[in-house]
């Protein structure tokens, strides 16, 4: 039996932000039905405990959950600041059920300036540790697929970002509790197709992030994708190129249950003081692409 849960739509929170539960309790009378709790390298001062229990009172008279926990560093580096970022995705592990959820994601990391094959030994020696701390607890490894302006041949922060890269990485590491944090923002603006993907690699997307992109395919023909024209743009959704009845249909189709959480906060337009209004437009538009609005403000008991 299916309902519009299985598909929830939510956004992305900073978990490094000020007051967590509040920002939460703001967010909720607006429609969100799940949040993703981000974090920018390490934990920087967070009890995750803490946090975690804090968390589950601001939603304890809701419906709506946590999707999953995040950090987005370079892990596969060997200076302090790598180390922090290994030692925040073993937290999140460790906490992720205090949380209410069972996915952690991230970049997978890189070895700065090298070709991305060259990453994946060390990619193996950080996260096949990590994977198996995930599976005594009971969580799954996502990794996002944005590329950061790395390519296949140099790169700075994350290899996880082509159906190539994830064939390699997931044969050197071919643990099924680990996969993917996917949206098609990443792939639209290196002009790659989403659905070859959703068929391809469905069983391996364990969150998805609502973001999207507009492609000036006009520009583009005229000044090339190296030219000082620019010819793509990071969208919140509804407002970029990506057809997103299309994109939900062919993950139902598959059977796919879990979240889609916007992250906003790159949009040319709707930005600064239209952030808000743009992802509340971006949360109306994706609830109607997965067939309509359910209500997510039900009190408990």
């Amino acid at each position: 039996m299916h309902s519009l849960y299985d598909i929830r739509i939510g956004t992305l929170v900073d978990g490094r932000g000020p007051d967590v539960p509040a920002r939460l309790r703001a967010l909720l009378p607006l429609g969100f039905e799940s949040f993703s709790i981000t974090y920018w390298q390490d934990l920087g001062e967070v009890d995750l405990a803490r946090q975690a229990e804090e968390v589950r009172g601001a939603l304890a008279t809701s419906t709506a959950v946590i999707s999953s926990l995040a950090v987005f560093g370079n892990p596969l580096e060997r200076d302090d600041q790598a180390a922090a970022t290994r030692a925040a995705w073993a937290a999140a592990i460790r906490h992720a059920h205090d949380f209410g959820c069972d996915v952690v994601g991230g970049f997978a990391g890189r070895l700065r300036g090298l070709p991305l094959p060259d990453s994946i030994p060390r990619f193996v020696e950080i996260f096949a540790p990590l994977a198996e701390l995930a599976a005594k607890h009971g969580v799954r490894l996502a990794f996002e697929n944005c590329a950061m302006g790395g390519t296949w041949a140099s790169g700075d922060w994350n290899i996880a970002h082509n159906p190539d890269a994830w064939e390699l990485m997931f044969a050197a590491l071919p643990a099924a509790h680990v996969g993917l944090e996917w949206e098609p923002c990443h792939q639209l603006v290196q002009l790659i197709d989403a659905f070859p993907q959703l068929d391809a690699w469905h069983q391996r997307i364990f969150h998805v992030h609502g973001k999207d992109a507009s492609i000036d395919r006009h520009r583009l023909a005229r000044h090339g994708f190296a030219g000082k024209r620019e010819w793509s743009w990071h969208r919140t959704p509804g407002f970029g190129d990506s057809d997103w009845t299309a994109i939900i249909s062919r993950l139902r189709q598959v059977d796919w249950k879990g979240s889609i959480d916007i992250e906003g906060w790159h949009d040319p337009v709707y930005r600064d003081e239209l952030e808000m209004n743009g992802q509340v437009q971006a949360l109306r538009h994706l609830q109607q692409c997965r067939g309509g609005i359910a209500p997510v403000l039900v009190p408990k008991g």
